[in-house]
């Protein structure tokens, strides 16, 4: 089984994600086991406080390394099984790609740090982590939202979460281009039909078909995809 760990002070933030649609049907199928971690659990503080004011000066907090080391220490307590990769998400992170989601599918064992405030002491990057994760070029209030994006982007690439066992690999950016257009009936509303080829039932003209209108959508919506 694929384990996943959420390291965070608002594991709440979980609750409709995994309780719905794909997460859900894994989570019960037993191809995953998410488990969230409230990291004030592990401050040594009697208000439980994560975060300090910064060394040096400057607004806002910043998140401290005890509570974190000590909630990985506990995540691990008893696994020798496999070596988990231990995420940071951040905005100064690795691009999440669908190719190195797919990467990260092939590992057993991930622990996701969800930061908050002004960032983590820099500590945790040097000597708890094996990657720095983000999900775009923008700054969200927490990670809670990019560790649920990693989480579902990771998961529907494991072997058994989706009905269609080869849905992930027609989907977008899993073979280097956009998905081409897709359609269901009703054939023709309001004048608007379905492109001919699609109903031919010849399979080798409708692949050549969704392969050219996937470069073309490629083209004008992504071209920076297209490799030269």
């Amino acid at each position: 089984m694929f384990l996943i760990d959420v390291l965070t002070i608002f594991p709440g933030m979980f609750s409709g994600i995994l309780n719905e649609s794909i997460l859900k049907r894994a989570i019960k199928a037993g191809v995953v086991n998410v488990k969230l971690h409230n990291i004030r659990d592990y401050s040594k503080d009697k208000h439980h406080k994560v975060d300090d004011r910064p060394f040096g000066g400057g607004p806002g907090m910043v998140m401290k390394i005890e509570p974190i080391y000590d909630a990985i220490k506990d995540v691990l307590k008893g696994r020798k099984k496999s070596i988990p990769r231990i995420i940071l998400l951040s905005p100064q992170g690795r691009a999440l790609t669908q190719d190195f989601a797919e990467e990260l599918s092939k590992n057993r064992h991930l622990i996701l740090i969800c930061g908050h405030y002004e960032g983590v002491d820099e500590r945790v990057r040097e000597y708890l982590i094996t990657d720095e994760v983000s999900i775009g070029d923008y700054v969200l209030t927490g990670g809670e939202l990019a560790a649920m994006v990693l989480i579902d982007t990771v998961v529907r690439l494991l072997p058994g979460a989706l009905g269609d066992k080869d849905s992930a690999k027609s989907e977008s950016f899993s073979n280097g281009l956009l998905e081409y257009p897709q359609y269901t009936r009703p054939a023709d509303f309001m004048g608007k039909r379905v492109p001919d080829v699609l109903s031919s039932g010849n399979h080798k003209i409708i692949e050549k078909w969704r392969r050219e209108e996937a470069t073309k959508k490629t083209l004008l919506n992504r071209p920076d995809l297209i490799k030269t």
